[in-house]
């Protein structure tokens, strides 16, 4: 779904006390009631809040494991000790309450069973509840025990009746269709549907394997997994895991997730609550979860509706424009909670977590940080900077130090495919620029370009064509990634068609300046690279020329000015990191959900 409304009631003693409530998804959510706001309810009322389905109300006990602080503490995460007065709403984001009047309807979510016709009203229309799916879900399944409940449904164990399902164990999403207020909550169920027929096939996804309606219920039919949720397990080991461990765990996620992003599909609910184990097997594997929230992703596309679970959101969701990077955050959040047993961001209420996740850094000092090893937290920090360009992917961060395993497979990296368009299309200056920084690349980059270029299958030679990354993206390719449209991003790498990349122009065309500059040896790469370029690709340059290079216009030009030498009339250092960061300019394509 999307956002929280917010509503003032009286407290008990007499102040203001404002109830976040968080609409679930239609296809499983929770009503969450979070505790008195430090706010007064006018601002509280224009802050943009996350829809939030916490399975227990606060999962995590208190106090913390023997020698485990909590990081931060309530006291430093409280925001009146980062600030000394109170400060505006922590996002820019305009008001929602009509976006939320659209998707919750006018009041909130009416309770009860809904009209014999199935109908329900939206402005005075009425919706059309019927899903085209199967109408003999009692011929088909036979119904279990409860294994779980949310705000709009619960999930059941069942069995097969007959068919290629007859007396197999399977697990059955049941969304009650009288939870279905507004066209925008049918249309996550219908979209989930779509996304987990589309997406089956992975190790680590649950499988789909039917859906079914009726009268009052929509039935989601899906692997049954009975190992539990990774949140249980964390608690079972006492809130935390050893690094050994939590490494297979992460990269379970990862896998997965890349698996999603390459599709062009975005998670947006990211949380340990989401992960399943199969079996109470110790060694055994998780599966993905709950894609109510999820939706299909163009490669170029940003995405603004404000959704996920308040302590995994990442500040870009809360700033309203957003693409896959989101869901590294989260599991950068996941990888802290693993290693240390408590949250990166804490706060008594769901706006303070908001302000915590926007401007407080993650504590990376109390124990049992001292013992963590330097990779692992390199990697922690890498997965949750505040700059989503500069975050690792799923796949990049298969590769990362701390993970690393040559023999574990790499998949296929959408980031190669986003940055190779740009670079093709890059003039030849700004291609000289890159290529010197390639040169600078060091062995931790090269192993990740490796990985990539091997996945396109060079030739003998040791060269790619725009035939090698049209043949590998479609060798991945499911009805998901039709859905999102990702093979369209090869139409704008066609003239690579009339010529072949080899492996040095692959890494030029593959790297990423932002990503480069959040690493802590970025200022060595930068010099290391200058050099390069002050050899091979520095040439006498304009201020006009330089600003056409940047697509910008003579506003420009006393600022650009600072970026050549008077002595030569070429880039200087400051000028050729300036350049290679290039200018950001909003994006145009950004999709309203309201």
């Amino acid at each position: 779904m999307g956002q929280c409304y917010g509503k003032a009631v009286a407290g008990d003693d007499g102040d203001v006390v404002t109830t976040i409530v968080a609409p679930s998804s239609a296809a499983d959510g929770g009503v969450s009631v979070h505790p008195q706001s430090p706010l007064p309810a006018s601002e509280v009322a224009n802050i943009p809040s996350v829809r939030n389905t916490p399975a227990r109300s606060s999962p995590w006990p208190s106090p913390y494991p023997s020698g485990v602080a909590p990081s931060p503490s309530p006291a430093r995460s409280t925001p009146r000790r980062f600030f000394r007065r109170p400060f505006p709403p922590p996002s820019p984001a305009k008001h929602i309450k009509a976006s939320l009047a659209k998707r919750l309807g006018n009041a909130k979510p009416k309770e009860g069973t809904i009209p014999e016709d199935g109908g329900g009203n939206e402005g005075g229309q009425l919706l059309d509840k019927s899903f085209g799916y199967a109408k003999n879900f009692g011929a088909k399944y036979e119904l279990g025990k409860e294994v779980g409940r949310g705000h709009f449904g619960h999930t059941c164990s069942a069995k097969g009746k007959k068919g290629e399902l007859k007396d197999q164990a399977v697990a059955v999403k049941i969304i009650s269709k009288a939870k279905m207020t507004t066209a925008i909550s049918i249309e996550d169920v219908r979209r989930e549907v779509k996304i987990l027929k589309a997406l089956s096939g992975h190790k680590h996804l649950v499988k789909f394997y039917d859906a079914c309606e009726d009268s009052n219920n929509v039935y989601i039919v899906m692997e049954l997994c009975e190992g539990g949720e990774l949140l249980d397990r964390i608690l079972s080991r006492g809130g935390r895991y050893p690094e050994e461990d939590a490494k297979v765990i992460i990269k379970q996620i990862l896998n997965v997730v890349s698996f999603c992003h390459l599709q062009g599909v975005v998670h947006r609910d990211l949380k340990p609550e989401n992960f399943l184990f199969t079996s109470r097997s110790e060694d055994a594997h998780m599966k993905l979860i709950d894609f109510g929230l999820s939706d299909f992703i163009r490669p170029d596309e940003r995405l603004n509706d404000i959704v996920g679970s308040a302590y995994y959101v990442a500040p870009e969701v809360l700033h309203r424009s957003y693409s896959l990077e989101g869901d590294i955050w989260s599991i950068g959040v996941i990888t802290y909670i693993l290693l240390c047993g408590s949250r990166p961001f804490w706060a008594r209420t769901e706006s303070g977590i908001f302000r915590a996740v926007l401007r407080a850094e993650p504590n990376f000092d109390d124990l049992p940080w001292p013992s963590v090893s330097p990779e692992a937290k390199d990697f922690v920090k890498r997965m949750l900077n505040k700059d989503y360009r500069k975050r690792m992917t799923a796949a990049q961060a298969l590769t990362h130090p701390w993970l690393r395993d040559e023999n574990l497979p790499i998949p296929l990296d959408i980031l190669i495919y986003k940055l190779g368009k740009s670079y093709l299309h890059a003039t030849p200056f700004k291609r000289a620029a890159l290529k010197a920084l390639s040169k600078a690349l060091t062995e931790d980059e090269l192993f990740y370009l490796k990985a990539e270029f091997a996945l396109l299958e060079p030739t003998k030679e040791g060269r790619v064509s725009f035939e090698n990354f049209r043949m590998a993206l479609l060798s991945n390719a499911t009805d998901a990634m039709k859905e999102s449209r990702v093979p369209d991003i090869l139409n704008t790498m066609t003239t690579l068609s009339y010529r072949k990349m080899d492996f040095d122009e692959f890494c030029a065309a593959s790297i990423s300046t932002h990503q480069l500059e959040g690493r802590e040896g970025w200022d060595q790469i930068a010099s290391t690279a200058f050099d390069q370029f002050e050899q091979e690709g520095n040439r006498i340059i304009t201020v006009e020329e330089l600003a056409r290079e940047l697509n910008l216009g003579p506003t420009a030009y006393s600022i650009l000015r600072d970026w050549i030498r008077s002595s030569d009339g070429k880039l200087s250092f400051l000028g050729y990191t300036k350049f290679l960061h290039g200018v950001t300019i909003r994006s145009t394509n950004t999709r309203h959900h309201q």
